[in-house]
């Protein structure tokens, strides 16, 4: 009783705040908290995607209009092939609840950034089908490193961007490939890419191109460190460490961290 007065309370103090446009998540803490449990990693990650799913429902009543969710980093790659195998189970149900959910009666749009050749042959092949199925379809297949066309019919309440086999550093590796490939094929020299290349220029080939930078990064289980996570795009992001692991992170918790990215002043290094 007293948290639903306490949820109701932050809620209203957010009416008039300026909210954040794109929130990005580190899921951290499944494991810990089935550990906790007594029960199997399995149920730490199934919890975890259950979650997920409520949390987009959040982001969606709030009007956040996109969503950067951390779900596998190439370092994940290398935990034990029993582990592996049931969260590509789990990120593939995820997939699938992701495409047809419709938070406030409306789509959302699914799209993975990351390193598809890195991922077991059926889950490249479900993320690219729920790519093309909610609208954000990549021009250059299998890479989706490019531009995601509008889907007809409705507009989608949230675009979620799905971070699986994906590295901080790669992105950029890859962003600046890209990038010299295409110099390479307007017939430029590697003298004049360099002596023009930019910021921005080297922003349009990232995974999210074309998506504003995340505004807030929340990261749960109270760990304080970003691990590769969107390492370019969070320049002058905003982060709120949440004590919470995944899996007991409350409606409540996330409207605090949302007030309290609200009640922050950005100066963007001015």
């Amino acid at each position: 009783m007293a948290y639903a007065v306490y949820e109701r309370r932050v809620l209203s103090d957010l009416k008039s705040c300026r909210l954040p446009k794109h929130i990005a998540v580190m899921v951290d803490g499944n494991r810990r908290w089935a550990r906790l449990a007594g029960a199997h990693t399995a149920d730490g990650h199934l919890a975890g995607a259950d979650k997920i799913v409520e949390f987009i429902g959040w982001c969606a009543e709030l009007g956040i209009p996109t969503v950067t969710l951390y779900m596998l980093s190439t370092e994940n790659m290398g935990r034990s092939d029993e582990e592996l195998e049931h969260l590509m189970r789990i990120i593939s149900d995820t997939l699938d609840r992701l495409a047809d959910a419709r938070p406030g009666g409306r789509p959302v749009r699914v799209h993975p950034v990351g390193q598809p050749e890195l991922l077991p042959e059926p889950l490249a092949t479900k993320l690219w089908d729920v790519t093309t199925a909610t609208g954000a379809i990549p021009r250059v297949d299998p890479q989706w490193r490019s531009d995601s066309a509008e889907a007809a019919g409705e507009q989608p309440c949230v675009h979620i961007n799905v971070a699986v086999g994906y590295g901080g550093r790669q992105e950029i590796v890859d962003a600046v490939k890209d990038l010299m490939r295409t110099a390479d094929k307007q017939g430029r020299s590697l003298a004049d890419v360099a002596e023009s290349l930019t910021p921005a220029e080297i922003g349009e080939w990232l995974y999210t191109r074309g998506q504003p930078d995340p505004d807030l990064i929340i990261r749960t289980s109270g760990e304080q460190r970003l691990s590769g996570f969107l390492m370019w795009q969070s320049a002058y992001s905003e982060f709120y460490f949440a004590e919470a692991l995944w899996p007991d992170f409350r409606r409540v918790d996330f409207l605090r961290a949302v007030r309290d990215y609200a009640n922050r002043k950005r100066r963007f290094g001015q």
